[in-house]
Order: C-alpha cells, then sequence, then structure tokens
C-alpha cells in the first residue's frame, strides 16, 4: 500500500508539519481530513517558513494536488485569507492543485460568537480556541449546517440560513448577545462564493480517480488523538474525530485506503489549553522543555504545558489508531537532561492503571508511575544517521519502542525537514 495517514499521537502539536512536508515531497494527492482553522502546521522550507492552518501541506509543492476533505470544517474567511497569505510568499493557488470537498460544512462569524460566548459561560473552561469549530460540527450532526456546496446556490441559500438561525439566535438571546441577521449573514457569504466555488468539487472522486491513476495519496491529520471526540479526553478535546479511521470517513475512501498509519509523537509530551495532563512538569525540566522546544502554538500563540513522555497514554493511541510506526520529533529538545523519565503507568485511588481511564474524575486524579532513563548530555541536533546517535539516546528510543508497541519509522533532529532519521522506507 503506497498510502500514507499522518496523524498526531499524543494532543497535538508533535511537529506534524515537517513531517508532512517530508512526506509530501514524494506524494502526488496531499488531503486534509478533520478539524478547521484551530489547528496548525508550520513549514520550513530552506529560508521559507510557511504556516498552515486549512490548506494541506502539499500545497507549498508544485506539481501536487491538494485536497479539503468533508471532514474538515471550513471558515471561507479564513481560508481565503491562508490562500492570499501562501499567494504573497509566491506559492501559486488555483483550482487545478486545490480541491474544497462540496460537501465540507461551514463555519460562519456566528458560531464564533457562539463558541466564545459558551465558554466564556461555562464554569470550568474547555480550553477551545474560539474559532467556532464545535458549534459548526453541531450543525452538521443537527442537520441544520451550511455546505460548501450551497454558496453555488444563492436562490436557497438565505432559506437555510433561516433554518440554522431559528435555533442559533435563541441561544443567543439566552446567553445575552446580539441575534444574527439573516440577509447581513447571507449577503456576505454571496460575496465570497464567486472567491471560492472555483475550487469546489467532489473529494471522493478525486480520490478515486488518483487510486486508479495509481497515485500515492498522503492523509494528513490536525490535532492528536487525546484530543479525539470519542477517545481522547473528554470534554477536553476537539469536536471531531482525530483518529486514523477518520481518514477514511473524512474524505470519502474506503477503510482500505488509509493505507501505513504514522504516529507523530515528541520525545516528550505537551498540551495547549486545558484538560488533564498526568506527567506535566510545572518545574524547571518543564522551563527547559518548554524554551529548547520553542513550545508556542502555532494558530494561537498559547503557550503549551510540557510534561515527560507518557508511555501509557501513547500504547493506548497506537491501538484505538491502529498506529503501524511513530516519527519521533524534537529529541535534540532534551539533549542537555542528565535524567529522562518515562510514564510507565498511573495509580489512581489505590489502583494501578495501564491505560488512561474513561471517567473525566478519574483522569483528573491520575499519578504518573516513572520509570529513569540517563540522558545523553550531548548535542544531537542535525544527526542524520542513527548509529550517529549518543548510547543513551538509543536506549531511550528502544524503550519507548517496547513500551508503546509500535516501530520508530523515523526521528527528527532539528526543525530542519533534512535532519530526519529514516528508519523505514516511507512511501517505497
Amino acid at each position: 500500500m503506497a498510502n500514507i495517514t499522518v496523524i498526531g499521537a499524543q494532543w497535538g502539536d508533535e511537529g506534524k508539519g515537517k513531517i508532512v512536508d517530508w512526506l509530501a515531497s514524494k506524494a502526488d494527492v496531499v488531503v486534509r481530513f478533520q478539524g478547521g482553522h484551530n489547528a496548525g502546521h508550520t513549514l520550513v522550507i530552506g529560508n521559507q517558513v510557511y504556516k498552515l492552518h486549512l490548506l494541506p501541506s502539499g500545497i507549498v509543492r508544485k506539481g501536487k494536488l491538494s485536497i479539503i476533505g468533508n471532514g474538515v470544517v471550513i471558515d471561507p474567511w479564513a481560508l481565503l485569507k491562508e490562500i492570499a497569505e501562501l499567494r504573497a510568499q509566491g506559492v501559486e493557488i488555483t483550482p487545478a492543485n486545490l480541491l474544497v470537498s462540496e460537501n465540507a460544512p461551514l463555519i460562519l462569524p456566528l458560531h464564533g460568537e457562539i463558541d466564545r460566548a459558551l465558554e466564556e459561560a461555562r464554569a470550568e473552561k474547555i480550553g477551545t480556541t474560539g474559532r467556532g469549530i464545535g458549534p459548526a460540527y453541531e450543525d452538521k450532526v443537527g442537520r441544520r449546517g451550511l455546505r460548501i456546496c450551497d454558496l453555488a446556490h444563492p436562490e436557497t441559500l438565505r432559506k437555510k440560513i433561516a433554518n440554522m438561525l431559528m435555533y442559533h439566535n435563541a441561544l443567543l438571546q439566552g446567553l445575552g448577545a446580539k441575534p444574527v441577521d439573516i440577509v447581513a449573514c447571507a449577503k456576505s457569504l454571496e460575496e465570497i462564493a464567486p472567491l471560492i466555488t472555483p475550487h469546489v468539487s467532489s473529494s471522493w472522486q478525486a480520490l478515486d480517480k488518483a487510486r486508479n491513476d495509481n497515485k500515492k495519496i498522503l492523509f494528513e491529520g490536525a490535532q492528536g488523538i487525546m484530543l479525539d471526540v470519542d477517545h481522547g479526553t473528554y470534554p477536553f478535546v476537539t469536536s471531531s474525530n482525530t483518529v486514523a479511521a477518520q481518514a477514511a470517513i473524512g474524505t470519502g475512501v474506503g477503510a482500505d485506503q488509509i493505507g501505513y498509519v504514522l504516529g507523530i509523537t515528541k520525545a516528550y509530551t505537551t498540551r495547549v489549553g486545558a484538560g488533564p495532563f498526568p506527567t506535566e512538569l510545572m518545574d524547571d525540566t518543564g522551563e527547559t522543555l518548554g524554551k529548547r522546544g520553542n513550545e508556542f502554538g502555532t494558530t494561537t500563540g498559547r503557550k503549551r504545558r510540557c510534561g515527560w513522555f507518557d508511555a501509557v497514554q501513547m500504547r493506548q493511541a497506537v491501538r484505538t489508531s491502529g498506529i503501524h510506526g511513530i516519527v519521533l520529533t524534537k529529541l535534540d529538545v532534551m539533549d542537555t537532561l542528565k535524567e529522562i523519565k518515562i510514564c510507565v503507568a498511573y495509580e489512581c485511588r489505590g489502583r494501578k492503571y495501564d491505560c488512561l481511564p474513561a471517567s473525566a474524575d478519574l483522569q483528573a486524579e491520575v499519578k504518573p508511575v516513572y520509570e529513569t532513563l540517563p540522558g545523553w548530555e550531548s548535542s544531537i541536533q542535525g544527526v542524520r544517521k542513527f548509529d550517529a546517535l549518543p548510547e543513551n539516546a538509543v536506549k531511550y528510543i528502544r524503550r519507548l519502542e517496547a513500551l508503546i508497541g509500535a516501530p520508530a519509522a523515523a526521528i527528527s533532529t532539528s526543525p530542519q525537514r533534512e535532519d530526519t532519521i529514516l528508519v523505514k522506507d516511507l512511501f517505497q
């Protein structure tokens, strides 16, 4: 199977951008399959830095077809802004290299207003980015949402908006917010529709053609597995499925087409926003990891919480997503540490756990059980061969592989795309 599905195997921000870009250079088609503009990938190619939020990572490379699948919720204004920014950097974006799925849900300004109002009203904050992702997904399953294909039908657009606002205006008024005007909402969509519709088509048909033409397809996830609405640390999760199976559902291909599942994980653990984080470090080591790893979100700029590698969480991610191999990123961030800890189990209420319990109450109480390994205390930045790594770095990698039940397919030793140790020949 030539296809590869890339997913974040922790709480997001694992360095997927670099890895996806590296794989995109070998792929023919790159597809986003979930999330919205609440996620971000930073690509560093030579001296150029690209910050992507909705667009697939293949868009910055010539000769690739980039597809935004039906599993993605799309803020059309955010999409047009991102396209304009990349064009200003010299990236060519046309209907020939960017396809937007016709059945992808739309995010409207009212979704962001509701998102922020609800977060403000909550006694316990979830940590939403406030960009309307959750409310847009709610509209999708509530069967009242607008979809990209609706932009091509102005004659029925206002009727559909009225149906949506029958629900949302009541909610906004209940939250003390101003109701949305149907005419103004419709007009704003009608103005931008001509800029979006040339890119709109059927993602599943385009991918079926790519399969028949023996093209290499790269499915690109956004957030991490532990933010999955079903399998993550609920309710501190995103509003979509982030596990590998969503690559099929969110694009319209058969489940047999997602190919080799590659889980991206840091050599330590980070998390943005609220929610349980068993291995979080509130000390100098946590500060060191944050500073050396430049742990600030691409999309929001929020500081990431840092902690030791959580093998319990990762083992669970491997099993729930069918991960075949991992890419271990930011190993060089740990170069200065004398000792390194790995969480191998949890303890809670007198019981030992080998997985993260589903209960939010228990998740908030679990304590990590650690195993300690010696650090390598030398720079590995830029190392590109496995046998050039220090002995203790190799021991650390081998121990992680044994604990999580998946091998390292690649190891990243700096932010540069070329500084990657390739253990398995991906896209062979």
